[in-house]
């Protein structure tokens, strides 16, 4: 992939720009089966980590992805703030003294991240939550990694599995957060963290496209 430390700013400052965009969306698939918040504190918490980003210098990747994550922990409410908080953390962590990064990298990342997740939110896969469009996208750039796809290409069957999968939440009975009082009655509706996740993944693989990264 060969991603350059600036190239990774700027794909923060786009998922910023497309929570922002979608802030409505995501607040009204809270409204069916949580807070009605979700689209509210994500943006909330982007719009100060854009900041950051755009104001900041960085030694390395990793202290791009802290400062996100630590940003995020100490602005965005309810369990967003902690679990994405937790995850960007967690991959700075092995982001840290690289000024670039490859798909083998960012594999390594997101399973720090998705394996942060899973501990701070007591969630699996199938648990109507954002690791259903995280596993699934992981699992994806994975199989794509081993056969040695571009990292463009890695990207577009990543996000496409990532839309897929966060319509298949529909599906599927909420078992964690608010959404997990209304049990069976939150079949039909998506939700909302997988939705951002899906948005994060897709501003990834847009970027990578508009750049020609290979």
């Amino acid at each position: 992939m060969g991603t350059t430390l600036k190239e990774v700013t700027e794909i923060i400052i786009n998922i910023a720009k497309a929570i922002e965009l979608n802030k409505q969306y995501l607040t009204d698939l809270d409204a069916a089966i949580g807070d009605a918040d979700h689209g509210s504190n994500m943006n909330k918490g982007f719009m100060a980590v854009r900041g950051k980003m755009e104001g900041g210098s960085f030694k390395d990747i990793g202290e791009v992805l802290k400062v996100t994550g630590m940003t995020l922990v100490s602005i965005v409410g309810g369990a967003s703030g902690p679990l994405y908080g937790t995850a960007f953390m967690k991959a700075g962590m092995k982001g840290a003294g690289k000024e670039s990064i490859d798909l083998q990298d960012f594999l390594e990342m997101l399973k720090e991240a998705i394996d942060g997740v899973k501990l701070r939110g007591k969630a699996e896969l199938g648990d109507k939550t954002m690791l259903d469009v995280l596993i699934p996208a992981y699992e994806t750039l994975k199989e794509s990694n081993e056969v040695g796809e571009t990292s463009i290409e890695a990207f577009r069957k990543a996000a496409e599995k990532a839309m897929k999968a966060m319509e298949g939440t529909k599906n599927i009975p909420a078992r964690k957060g608010r959404a997990s009082y209304l049990g069976e009655r939150s079949i039909g509706h998506q939700d909302p963290g997988a939705t951002s996740s899906y948005l994060m993944i897709n501003t990834i693989y847009e970027y990578l496209l508009e750049k020609g990264v290979s």
